[in-house]
């Protein structure tokens, strides 16, 4: 074997989820938003000179970072933008999870985290959910070399009281505790009036949920002003122009139209709370969410043989062969159409299975 083939650094890649393209799927699989984004956000795109993009982009991404301050009432200093969380994560993961002490986050959750802390070679220790699959605060109150999790927890949907992510924060004045918060907009309590008190807090937001933007890949976080100094060094250390023009744009107008986000949001949460009483009278167990999906498992359904035929039928779920949850199927909310769909299906299935 050729020397720089041995040198090749190994990693497991994160597996993201299908993109099937057929003209009559019904696609639950990725908990993307089934209404548009703001109107103003269209008309953005509409009006945006395909001529600029000759040009670079402004590098310190200053038209959306201000949009985002002033949206969430902190200063311009306090904000760092980036292609999505996967990219603003992963440069956090960077810049601040550099000791020799693990990084903590728990066994069931975003799938990304392990896997940056292997292609990084960051220690880590994951801490198992309770069996009711909600996280234990006591279980981050050792040293450690950072903490972070999801709130509300993905795949799970468990929304953590804000109260015990002060409780992690107060015993760990040493250590950068990170909050993913992609789904916070469908019912979770946010940690961003925190962080006045704790600047070992960031705040992690994304475009892709709640204000229907995963194309157009934009992701926040917010935190002290050090801390985000410190992030746009080594994003200049890494790729200066980072969010093309057109999405630097379409952001900022999203932003900008918080009553829009309410409806939409509220358009899920409505059909999310509908769905948990059908999938209920169904059989179906499951958290309770507070996310745009739904976690669910059957004690008389296989959830493997479940996601094939829901596949086969162009219905498309994500399954997760991983301990403990080798039975769930996570069930993005769709339309109430898209969902009246779903539930004929598991009515028919459920009767021959």
């Amino acid at each position: 074997m050729k020397r720089y083939m041995k040198a090749i650094r190994q990693v497991v890649p994160y597996v993201p989820g299908d993109q099937p393209d057929f003209p009559d799927m019904i696609k639950l699989n990725t908990n993307e938003n089934p209404y548009p984004p703001a109107p103003a956000v269209q008309e953005t795109l509409r009006q945006t000179r395909a001529e600029l993009l000759r040009l670079y982009p402004d590098p310190t991404a200053h038209q959306l970072n201000a949009a985002i301050a002033k949206a969430y009432h902190v200063d311009e200093s306090q904000v760092f933008t980036g292609v999505g969380s996967d990219d603003v994560l992963a440069m956090i993961f960077l810049t601040f999870f550099n000791s020799d002490l693990p990084v903590f986050f728990p066994d069931i959750t975003y799938a990304f985290y392990p896997v940056w802390c292997d292609l990084f070679r960051i220690p880590y220790e994951i801490k198992p959910l309770a069996e009711d699959f909600s996280i234990v605060p006591e279980d981050y109150l050792a040293e450690n070399g950072g903490i972070v999790f999801p709130n509300p927890n993905a795949p799970t949907g468990i929304a953590m009281p804000l109260s015990e992510i002060e409780d992690i924060l107060r015993h760990n004045p040493e250590s950068l505790v990170v909050v993913d918060e992609a789904y916070v907009d469908f019912g979770g309590e946010s940690a961003l009036p925190l962080l006045n008190e704790y600047e070992n807090l960031m705040v992690v937001q994304t475009f892709s949920k709640s204000r229907s933007m995963a194309g157009a890949r934009i992701a926040f976080a917010i935190g002290s002003p050090a801390l985000i100094h410190a992030l746009h060094d080594v994003k200049y250390s890494f790729n200066s122009y980072t969010i093309n023009r057109a999405s630097l744009a379409a952001g900022a107008a999203s932003v900008a139209d918080d009553a829009y986000l309410k409806e939409t949001t509220a358009k899920v949460i409505a059909t999310r709370e509908r769905t948990k009483k059908e999938l209920a009278e169904m059989g179906f167990c499951f958290p309770d969410s507070m996310s745009n999906f739904l976690f669910v498992t059957h004690s008389e359904c296989d959830a493997k043989a479940l996601f094939e035929a829901l596949r086969e039928a162009h219905i498309f779920v994500r399954w997760f062969d991983a301990p403990r949850i080798r039975n769930y199927l996570r069930i993005t909310i769709g339309t109430d159409e898209q969902m009246d769909a779903l539930f004929a299906f598991l009515k028919n299935y459920l009767k021959y299975a």
